[in-house]
């Protein structure tokens, strides 16, 4: 699949974050490794949870066998669909009261803090540039 951003059901995310973090999976491995990641399922229903993701292309199966599951999405794709929706509803465009929030609930350590720092600095350079490109006859 492109970049394009992706919106995913919570069952869905949570079968990918878990695709994520193993890698590729049988269907029984994957049955057995889920209690972790979301609601323990039964055998069957993980078949046909991976098979319904493979239909929509958000995973992709092996032809080994047994066949291996593993994501086609990457996190960031997933998650960009997903902020930009949380965005646009909660935040009603305007980001800095989502990150406002999230900052009030962590306690965020010296490496998080510098990261953000960085962030903030790479934002500021984007947004001059579209300000600058815009001034341009």
């Amino acid at each position: 699949m492109g970049r394009r951003a992706i919106r995913v059901a919570a069952g869905e995310m949570a079968i990918l974050g878990m695709l994520w973090t193993e890698g590729p999976l049988t269907i029984r491995e994957a049955h057995e490794e889920f209690a972790a990641y979301g609601k323990p399922v039964s055998y069957p229903t993980m078949q046909t949870r991976l098979n319904r993701l493979a239909e929509k292309g958000l995973v992709i199966r092996s032809e080994d066998r047994p066949a291996r599951y593993r994501a086609a999405v990457s996190r960031d794709q997933v998650t960009v669909g997903h902020l930009r929706e949380l965005v646009a509803k909660i935040g009603r465009g305007d980001v800095v009261p989502l990150v406002a929030r999230l900052l009030s609930e962590q306690t965020l350590t010296a490496e998080q803090i510098a990261r953000l720092k960085e962030l903030l600095a790479q934002a500021q350079q984007r947004s001059e540039a579209a300000r600058n490109q815009r001034r341009k006859p």
